[in-house]
């Protein structure tokens, strides 16, 4: 089968979820298109024995599908610009400390204690994995994905401030996370297999891991700026909105591969490019006419991918390898991610709120909300093959359906009765 053909496979079948969605079951798009896919795949999962190879074949229609290399080689360069381009620095400045401290420290603190209590919580369930690899989903878990809690989020009310610090701190700890992961994976020496096919050991470096850690998110900055300063000045000499949508794709598309190759953070890197351009360009740089096409197209381009990555998730469902006391393990690393999650916000707003005003429920939302995404799947399918593998990818998938679908789905009330609590 072709590319042309399995991509256009995969937008029409998106395409129908998503109408069934907004006809029918009515939930926010990108939750319902991911529960008509995961009930898809499990209707074919049980319907399997009983047809002549009508899963194996939907089974392999999804294995030619590299998760990989479409989301954190492809799809995320779309939707980290798409968000960081309607991204308002003002706000961000506003809660520029606590959107810091949650993206930096926050997913650092959250990286070390989900890997050290899940490592625990194996061994005790004997399932037992090295201590890098229990690290590892650590720092593929711990990135936050807002897309589908945002709309809720304004929906019911929140304040500006919670926004911005859900936007901003998910904008940021995507690119860290992917800078952590890779770090541990040389660590493990998982990218590097030894002769007899298990991984190599590799001895752990603090010099050679700073050195790593300022080239990887220092290069994406200075990469950023200076491609994101080009095309403003090539935006401010140009009066074509179709010219200037263009040089806004090209943007996101070239310095995401750029950086790529220059094994900088890409996603850092166009996260900065955004914002710059979202905003300084936006005011200088764009008339009116071209702000609106703009911001209409990548509005489109992020709602379209959003759908197709969402829908991606829950078909994934079909070639997972799941064994049943794998899933008593996810349901208690749900528990574990959520702990996790309450102590690091906990820990960052709870002393902030002496310093400047939070809003009411502020620890409690920001906990809730931390969505996982399809990044958190991206970067446990992108593990090499392993022992510990997929049993890493069952943990993972359990997690981001249920916050996609149980925090997700009951945010709205969640936020309801936080602000009508007492301030924290």
């Amino acid at each position: 089968m072709s590319f042309f053909s399995l991509v256009s496979i995969l937008i029409t079948l998106a395409a129908v979820s998503s109408y069934f969605n907004y006809r029918y079951i009515k939930l926010p798009t990108t939750i319902g298109v991911m529960l008509v896919a995961l009930v898809a795949s499990l209707t074919l999962i049980i319907i399997g024995p009983y047809t002549s190879g009508v899963r194996e074949q939907a089974a392999s229609l999804v294995s030619r599908i590299d998760f990989d290399k479409v989301v954190l080689h492809g799809m995320l360069a779309f939707l980290l610009f798409a968000a960081a381009i309607h991204v308002k620095l003002d706000s961000l400045g506003r809660e520029w400390l606590s959107i810091a401290l949650l993206a930096v420290v926050g997913t650092l603190m959250s990286t070390f204690i989900v890997g050290w209590v899940t490592w625990l919580l194996l061994g005790w369930l004997g399932l037992t994995i090295p201590f890098l690899h229990a690290l590892l989903f650590g720092a593929l878990i711990s990135p936050t994905d807002p897309i589908a809690v945002l709309s809720i989020m304004k929906s019911a009310g929140a304040s500006e401030q919670l926004e911005s610090q859900m936007a901003g701190e998910s904008l940021f700890n995507d690119g860290l996370g992917v800078v952590v992961f890779l770090i541990l994976l040389q660590l493990s020496g998982l990218d590097t297999p030894a002769a007899d096919g298990s991984a190599a050991s590799s001895s752990i470096d603090m010099t050679a891991i700073g050195v790593l850690l300022l080239k990887e998110v220092g290069g994406a900055l200075l990469l950023a700026s200076i491609t994101g300063y080009t095309t403003y000045l090539m935006l401010k000499r140009v009066d074509n909105y179709q010219v200037e949508v263009l040089l806004t794709l090209a943007l996101a598309m070239g310095l995401y591969a750029l950086a790529d190759s220059l094994h900088l953070s890409a996603p850092i890197a166009v996260v900065v490019a955004g914002l710059f351009l979202g905003n300084h360009g936006r005011l200088f740089a764009m008339k009116d006419k071209t702000r609106e096409h703009v911001d209409t197209f990548w509005e489109l381009i992020d709602e379209i991918l959003n759908v197709v990555l969402f829908f991606l998730i829950g078909l994934e469902l079909l070639v997972l390898p799941i064994e049943s006391e794998w899933l008593f393990a996810g349901a208690l690393s749900i528990l574990v991610v959520l702990a996790a999650r309450w102590f690091c916000v906990a820990s960052i707003i709870g002393p902030l709120s002496k310093l400047t005003s939070q809003s009411k429920g502020a620890i409690t939302i920001l906990t809730w909300g931390g969505l996982r995404g399809g990044i958190s799947v991206a970067m446990a399918l992108s593990l090499p093959v392993s022992e510990s593998r997929s049993l890493i990818l069952t943990l993972t998938y359990c997690i981001v359906i249920f916050s996609i679908v149980v925090q997700g789905l009951t945010m709205g009330k969640v936020i309801r009765m936080s602000s009508r609590s007492t301030k924290e």
